[in-house]
């Protein structure tokens, strides 16, 4: 039991005992000599040496005893008390100066005045502070109590309260109803339009908000604290099923910063190169368990991820395909450039190389995962992060997916933004999946009650406007998507001809393959009964303009018969990554005749190569029987080597013959020291009853 409960169990004061200055260790001063004190004790006190310049004996107590006391390491406040209020204190004077730690003012006494200042002379002679702080103590301040300290990842020290104030910060932050414009807003945005933030990369924290914390992450906490060879990533949450992370052999190399932009590549190390060739060669054996086994040599080898991923979600197998993606990004983030900022926008690689084609390609594929994962936030972050590598050219063309994530994820702002800023330079107008899409981004702005009545009736006007001139340029859009959501269209609607199927069929291919790729993907956005019973009257006022003949009608026509001649090839690569069936049915036969591998479809034709794979010669129609055979059990294996093209010097003849020779002796031994014999399998019961014939 502590001294201060004793204390209150006896009916005690603190300060009322009395204990001997000797027993205290300290010096009386002119104080105590005025008053007749007995002389302080000569050597070390029951508690320990003397400590001179103590002129509080408070000061003493043990932070054990008193909870109100502050640390070692912490400054002192000024806790000088006279001897006549310490004697004549009552107890609930007491208990709140244990409580509070309040300094009672100073009497008007000049006796108690002259005994003070006494005292702080002795202090300032004795004290280990200077008299600097000696002044700014002499004030009468109340004690802080002591708070308990935390350390972050960078080693400082956090408070409770300040933590609790980052805390409360972040979910007003987070919060959509107190962060203004979060969820969709005319007035734009200071920052960047490409602009990715961290915390929205994280899938985790968009299904915190839709279920809770507690249903997401579940006992997931316990397991973490298991991990410690893994790094905190920004892409993917490494997992504990994953293997052991080990370099791979690639890097990123920055090659030149120009503006204000700058410029990466990827680089494969020589032995990266040969595992690469190996998996060429798994690909062309047209079996996968050939990929499993590089795997298991290699677990963190880019393309045999991507391309494992595919033949998993051919096979219905969503989980895995998933864990191999985020696998194959885990890697390349891990071989990121110091410099490379996933969040500036000013980050570039080139489609072109085909050590960059694997980041692009997963990135992509980790999007429509999140995507039916019910994570559109999430998805349409990462579908900002691939248009910000290459905003240009745009290889993957995800112009045409971000306009979907946008409406899903409510991020009507970023949409009409988007549109707005580039429009002049990128004709986003001409393109179907954004000429519908933005007058409903606009139309579900109307409806939002919060905003004032005067950007309402703006957004209700842009929409209208925007709306009509969609309908007028794109007219095959309209009955495959009432067709899509299950609407019967009026009579005057459905007869009319520019509606009609003739406005189907006289559109080219390319433009039918866009159309049919924004209807498959959007068509449940346009389900809701409001949005048709605004889109209704839209269309009887097109209608009425196509039969006064108007001139935007005229010149849209003559529009779309000059352009959609052919699409880009990032447009086929792009319906091919999306796997729409409408689309897909729409690809001309020059794509869909040539072989379509999942770790890079339709390469692009004016490719960046820094290394190329070695080439096997083969001529089958001068091989004998059993160099075949040997061909078959070893792709590598090559009897004739390389044939001359002086076909007539006989020795060097000769000496292709030895060599061929000796490669099918080396052959042989590969063959025969990879042979395993395996025992048979051993009965349970040795004493069997039948016996071998």
């Amino acid at each position: 039991m502590s001294r201060r409960a004793l204390r209150r169990l006896r009916g005690e004061q603190r300060g009322q005992e009395g204990p001997g200055l000797g027993e205290l260790g300290l010096d009386p001063g002119p104080e105590r000599a005025r008053e007749g004190g007995p002389p302080p004790a000569p050597g070390k006190g029951p508690r320990g040496p003397s400590r001179a310049g103590v002129s509080n004996r408070f000061e003493l107590i043990p932070a054990e005893e008193s909870e109100d006391e502050p640390a070692a390491g912490e400054e002192r406040p000024d806790t000088r008390l006279s001897e006549q209020y310490m004697a004549g204190g009552s107890q609930e004077g007491s208990k709140d100066r244990s409580k509070e730690g309040a300094v009672p003012e100073e009497t008007d006494g000049d006796g108690h005045r002259e005994g003070q200042e006494a005292e702080q002379q002795d202090r300032a002679v004795t004290a280990p502070w200077g008299p600097g702080e000696l002044a700014m103590n002499n004030k009468p301040r109340k004690k802080k109590k002591k708070r308990k300290t935390k350390k972050n990842s960078a080693g400082e020290t956090v408070e409770d309260n300040d933590l609790e104030d980052i805390d409360s910060l972040l979910e007003r932050i987070e919060d959509p109803r107190l962060a203004p414009q979060s969820q969709g807003g005319i007035t734009t945005d200071s920052r960047p339009l490409l602009y990715v933030e961290h915390r929205n990369l994280n899938p985790e924290n968009e299904l915190k908000r839709y279920f809770g914390a507690r249903a997401v992450l579940g006992d997931q906490r316990p397991r973490q604290r298991q991990r410690q060879y893994v790094r905190s990533m920004w892409l993917t949450a490494p997992k504990n099923t994953w293997p052991r992370y080990s370099k791979t052999g690639i890097t990123m190399q920055l090659l030149d910063t120009r503006r204000g932009v700058q410029h990466f590549t990827f680089e494969h190390h020589r032995e990266y190169q040969q595992v690469q060739f190996k998996f060429l060669d798994a690909v062309e054996s047209m079996d996968p368990n050939n990929i499993v086994l590089l795997l298991q040599m290699n677990p963190y080898h880019v393309d045999s991820l991507l391309q494992l991923s595919d033949v998993c979600r051919m096979q219905e197998d969503q989980e895995m395909a998933r864990d191999l993606i985020e696998r194959a990004l885990y890697s390349l983030e891990c071989a990121f450039h110091p410099v490379f900022s996933l969040t500036s926008g000013t980050c570039r690689l080139d489609y072109r190389r085909p050590e960059n084609r694997a980041f692009f390609l997963a990135l992509f594929k980790h999007l429509m995962f999140l995507e039916k994962r019910g994570c559109p936030r999430t998805a349409l972050e990462f579908c900002k992060l691939i248009l910000s590598l290459d905003p240009e050219n745009d290889p993957l063309c995800v112009l045409l997916l971000i306009d979907f994530l946008s409406l899903r994820a409510r991020e009507y702002t970023f949409l009409t933004r988007l549109f707005q800023e580039w429009e002049s330079h990128r004709n986003l107008s001409q393109l179907p999946n954004f000429a519908f899409s933005v007058p409903l981004a606009y139309f579900f702005l109307s409806q939002q009650e919060e905003r004032p009545e005067l950007e309402r009736s703006q957004a209700r006007e842009r929409a209208a406007r925007l709306i009509q001139l969609a309908l007028i340029m794109f007219p095959s859009v309209l009955m495959p998507l009432l067709d899509q959501c299950s609407v019967q269209p009026d009579t005057r609607v459905a007869s009319h001809p520019f509606f009609g199927l003739n406005a189907q069929i006289s559109q080219s291919p390319a433009l039918n393959q866009l159309t049919s790729l924004y209807v498959g993907r959007t068509h449940a956005l346009w389900k809701d009964p409001a949005v048709m019973a605004w889109l209704e009257p839209h269309v009887h006022e097109v209608l009425r303009m196509v039969e006064a003949q108007d001139a935007l009608v005229q010149e849209a026509e003559h529009k779309r018969k000059i352009r959609y001649q052919s699409a880009p090839r990032n447009i086929y690569r792009h319906i091919i990554l999306s796997e729409m069936k409408e689309a897909t049915a729409a690809l001309p036969l020059e794509v869909t005749s040539q072989p379509v591998m999942g770790f890079d479809p339709l390469p692009p034709l004016d490719s960046i190569v820094s290394y190329t794979r070695p080439e096997r010669t083969s001529h089958p129609s001068n091989e004998s029987t059993l160099s075949l055979f040997f061909r078959s059990l070893l792709p590598n294996f090559n009897l004739q080597g390389d044939i001359r093209h002086d076909g007539d010097d006989e020795a060097g003849a000769a000496q292709d013959l030895n060599q061929g020779v000796n490669r099918l002796m080396a052959a042989m031994r590969d063959m025969l020291a990879n042979i395993q014999f395996q025992e048979p399998p051993r009965d349970d019961n040795p004493e069997g009853d039948g016996d071998w014939d």
